[in-house]
């Protein structure tokens, strides 16, 4: 068991690949370039929430309070159905596609600490076949879809991926 431990292994998304000098990590609120309304908000407020909870870095959400900051540019999001029902043709599942230009940069040297100009999330998700259940479901999919991004977003920046 001690091999194993001595050979580096260690839980993912508990990395600390980041400078030892970054303690707080300032996430603005990221931009918004779809139709798709509040997207952003959602987003950053699961990526902080994400930092919060599986690292040891202070969030917060002025840039003026920081040691790096997370900026994101949401650049597309798209849904495609993947899953049709037999009995009504309907879709029963869908796959959502976002894209995010996201950089983390040291604020004292402007280092780019972790930079990817298109971060692909890719996740399926099951509609209701029931109309008046449907626009209901939007609004929880759209909160899971944003806590499964950040998930993806933080492990990528602590592990430097």
């Amino acid at each position: 068991m001690l091999s194993v431990t001595a050979c580096g292994y260690r839980v993912g998304g508990q990395g600390a690949s980041l400078p030892t000098e970054i303690k707080v990590i300032a996430v603005p609120a990221f931009e918004n370039r779809t139709p798709w309304m509040r997207l952003e908000q959602r987003l950053t407020a699961a990526v902080m929430q994400e930092f919060i909870h599986r690292s040891r870095y202070r969030v917060v959400g002025k840039e003026q309070d920081a040691d790096a900051v997370l900026r994101g540019a949401v650049t597309s999001a798209t849904t495609t159905p993947v899953i049709f029902a037999p009995e009504t043709g309907r879709a029963s599942a869908v796959q959502v596609a976002v894209r995010v230009s996201v950089e983390l940069r040291d604020r004292r040297t402007r280092a780019t600490l972790y930079a990817n100009r298109d971060f692909v999330f890719r996740e399926q998700y099951e509609i209701s076949s029931d109309l008046d259940s449907f626009f209901e479901e939007r609004d929880p999919a759209l909160d899971r879809l944003a806590r499964d991004f950040a998930a993806s977003l933080v492990s990528a920046v602590l592990e430097n991926f």
